[in-house]
């Protein structure tokens, strides 16, 4: 008895079809359907001629009308400063992680914190019908989201809070971290210390530069207007900014930055210098306890900031009803050996 034969399919066609697979394995469309979706009371010879004809066809399933009619898409969006940033990397793992382990797929895009790509990205996401969003914002405001809000779309900010909106945040302790690392200089005997950080329209440079002043309130000592760089992490301007700050008639004996990205500027300047200033940074980066000395730095995590934002925003996927959530993430000081010399 001669077997099914293999339907002659049009060069270019596109996807295979259930059709398609029916015809090959010499069942009926309904017939897939259930093997495809794993439902009973199927034999096993045509759940294996089945399944061995999607194997042959390359059929894919397409979920576009389960997901019509369910309002799900089983995916949700994600938009950051920069994708190739190694803080934005670890955050995106850690949440693509948690979206896995819920059946979701993961959509990122880098919005190179300008307010108006942010917006685009955010409005097109909800346009394509994510179940969520987590987004790190760059700097403007936020009331564009309110419809999209109250029409059940799901959002959590991480690592910066929204500009104008009550919503869920996770954020990292900023403020507790910066005044941890200036303390830890004032404690070796440094009174001129120096802050390098980002414009101050990002909250986390805000947020710094804060606990940055308030360590040196503390102990005492007078914030110099002339040691606080808040300005590009790049270009002439910063280096001229470090030469000056470091070879002045009264430089700074001390460096505390805002983010690994002027950390890793001011190694490259120091080692330049004839001045060695002891040197602390806020975030960890790679190689830093490879260095000589190895770099102290007061360390966040952002694979547990995702992990904290992904779960809090699956809570609210599955129906959550507890008050917005401000979550504040730990900081730790990590010494090892650049912020541990004296004046």
């Amino acid at each position: 008895m001669a077997g099914p034969t293999t339907p002659e399919r049009p060069r270019g066609r596109g996807r295979s079809t259930m059709k398609d697979v029916a015809a090959l394995a010499g069942v009926g469309i309904k017939t897939v359907s259930r093997v495809i979706n794993g439902e009973p009371n199927v034999s096993a010879v045509k759940r294996q001629a089945v399944w061995a004809a999607v194997a042959e066809t390359g059929f894919r399933r397409n979920d576009s009308a389960a997901q019509l009619r369910s309002g799900h898409t089983s995916s949700i969006g994600l938009v950051l400063e920069d994708a190739a940033d190694p803080f934005s990397s670890a955050l995106t793992r850690s949440i693509q992680d948690i979206a896995h382990q819920h059946g979701t797929v993961l959509f990122s895009a880098s919005s190179a914190e300008d307010p108006d790509k942010e917006r685009d990205l955010v409005l097109a996401l909800c346009a394509r019908r994510v179940d969520g969003l987590i987004v790190v914002p760059a700097s403007g405001s936020h009331t564009y989201l309110l419809p999209e809000i109250e029409a059940g779309m799901v959002c959590v900010f991480v690592d910066r809070p929204p500009g104008d909106i009550e919503a869920d945040t996770v954020l990292v302790d900023n403020v507790g971290g910066a005044r941890t690392g200036v303390g830890h200089l004032v404690r070796h005997g440094h009174r001129r210390i120096a802050f390098i950080g980002d414009r101050l329209e990002i909250f986390t440079a805000r947020e710094r530069v804060r606990g940055y002043r308030e360590a040196l309130t503390e102990a005492g000592i007078d914030v110099d207007s002339r040691l606080v760089y808040n300005g590009p992490p790049y270009g002439e301007e910063l280096r001229a900014w470090l030469r000056a700050m470091l070879g002045g008639a009264d430089p700074a004996t001390a460096v505390f930055c805002g983010n690994s990205r002027f950390t890793v500027e001011t190694v490259r300047e120091i080692r330049r210098s004839p001045v060695q200033p002891a040197l602390v940074g806020f975030d960890d980066f790679e190689l830093a306890d490879m260095l000589t000395p190895a770099v102290t730095v007061v360390a966040q995590d952002p694979f547990g900031l995702g992990q904290a934002a992904a779960q809090l925003l699956f809570r609210r996927l599955a129906g959550d009803p507890t008050p917005v959530q401000h979550i504040h993430m730990r900081t730790r000081l990590i010494p090892r050996g650049s912020g541990e010399v004296g004046p």
